[in-house]
């Protein structure tokens, strides 16, 4: 409730509706939005100790505190990011029949290209046929009007969120994770309510039809598997690493030399023919192969980024001729640190599992390439929370999930000091609520909170 009222006053509001960075009203949002979030987080990780406890709650007690938590979030405006503003431009350009491939929604003109953060407007899009679809249908259905597009996009996020709620639990009960732990790592974790539920970002549907091609793959329909993970691969090309672990499984199924070649084989094939069919049906063309270098951009926030800003820095200074060449290079070592990384998830001996190789590969993909958002760490904490072991990397997950909570302002845009000073007043609000609650008299000794969760032992017996 605190973030959704927050967000009211301090999100990512339209143009026309942004609060000046001086009100009282947005200061009011912020330091509102930094007590929910601080509050969350609390809340997030007492939860978890209740999971790893000895009267853990059940998956469905755990999918009604999800609900209750994204239920705030949901008639609210964008919040973390104005990503959903671009995405209704990119619709719109497609119904004008506008090569998104080529231009950055400044071509499309008019209020709804306003909407989009100054870093995007020149930029072409890197997202594939599926996710232009869905935005071209909905720019189209609500007639580019920014905040009844919000909604539309907000509504296709959360169906992609239902979808990986059903596919966690199943996926994990295959990859031998307890249902409840991936639940309450991979479904409640604050990152994915504040940037797929609050921020609507077409991960979730990237996601979904990720886990769904998974449990496919885990199952009896490896084939459906690939189809569908070529789909998410789609919307956002990292997904495509999934068919990797789809190849692997389809692979183990089958014996024989000639039958895995030949299941790898087939893996290929129905990637291929399913990019095609899409990108026909669709009509949008291949020209997101080449739009792949858009987070690449100089503006991007990445660590190879801020190395080769530093490094090109250092080199002007010196008097250097190099200067330009120090941000392609950082980008390229990032490149090559990233195919390692791959490379050591996936053959290091003894070879883990494919699923969880898959989620340290996305991980490696979020954190050394040319850009770094808190939602790209999802792509591979989803798949970590059905598959990971207990462990440092699982532990590792859950610190990073609640630093990079709190890494973005509800707006979007880089702080100013004094934004940075209502943020950190609304999380000091939150820290001395915490300690009166936990000092208050027959805290200690009151109910635990498994307690309220009614008939989580005969729902664990089932």
């Amino acid at each position: 409730m605190a973030l959704a009222a927050g967000g009211a006053a301090a999100g990512a509001l339209p143009v026309g509706d942004a609060l000046t960075p001086d009100s009282l009203r947005e200061a009011i949002g912020l330091i509102s939005t930094y007590f929910g979030l601080v509050l969350l987080i609390a809340a997030w990780w007492l939860l978890g100790r209740e999971v790893r406890g000895p009267r853990p709650p059940g998956p469905r007690s755990l999918l009604l505190t999800l609900a209750v938590w994204a239920a705030p979030l949901l008639p609210g405006p964008p919040l973390f990011s104005r990503d959903v503003y671009s995405y209704l431009a990119q619709g719109a350009m497609v119904h004008a029949r506008i090569d998104v491939y080529t231009h950055g929604p400044i071509r499309l003109g008019g209020p709804l290209a306003e909407q989009v953060a100054p870093v995007w407007q020149h930029t072409p899009t890197p997202y594939g046929p599926v996710s232009l679809a869905f935005e071209s249908a909905v720019a189209h259905a609500s007639r580019a009007e920014p905040s009844l597009g919000v909604i539309g996009l907000r509504l296709i996020a959360l169906l992609g969120v239902v979808v990986m709620v059903l596919a966690l639990p199943v996926l994990a009960r295959r990859c031998g994770t307890d249902p409840s732990a991936a639940l309450w790592l991979g479904a409640l974790n604050p990152l994915l309510l504040l940037h797929l539920v609050g921020g609507a970002h077409n991960d979730a549907v990237m996601l979904g039809l990720l886990g769904a091609g998974l449990v496919a793959a885990t199952g009896r329909w490896p084939a459906c598997g690939a189809v569908l993970v070529t789909l998410a691969a789609l919307v956002k090309a990292p997904a495509a690493l999934g068919l990797l672990a789809v190849a692997t499984l389809w692979a183990r199924r089958v014996e024989g030399r000639r039958r895995r070649v030949g299941a790898v084989a087939a893996t290929g094939a129905l990637a291929l023919a399913t990019t095609g069919v899409a990108t026909a049906v669709t009509g949008t063309g291949y020209g997101w192969i080449s739009a792949l270098t858009t987070p690449a951009s100089p503006d991007n926030w990445a660590l190879t980024s801020t190395l080769g800003r530093a490094t090109g820095a250092l080199l002007e200074a010196v008097g250097s001729g190099l200067a330009p060449l120090a941000a392609p290079a950082w980008h390229g070592l990032g490149l090559l640190a990233t195919a390692v990384a791959i490379g050591i998830a996936w053959l290091r001996p003894p070879r883990p599992r494919p699923v969880y190789a898959l989620g340290l590969s996305l991980i490696a993909v979020a954190v050394l390439g040319p850009a770094v958002r808190p939602w790209y760490v999802l792509w591979g904490l989803f798949v970590i929370a059905a598959a990971g072991p207990g462990g440092t990397v699982r532990k590792a997950v859950v610190a990073g999930s609640g630093v990079l909570t709190l890494a973005v302002l509800p707006n979007g845009f880089a702080p100013d000091s004094r934004q940075l000073t209502f943020a950190v007043c609304g999380g000091v609000l939150a820290v001395c609520a915490l300690w009166c609650v936990r000092h208050a008299p027959g805290f200690a000794a009151g109910t635990p909170l498994s307690a309220v969760h009614g008939g989580h032992r005969s729902e664990r017996s089932a």
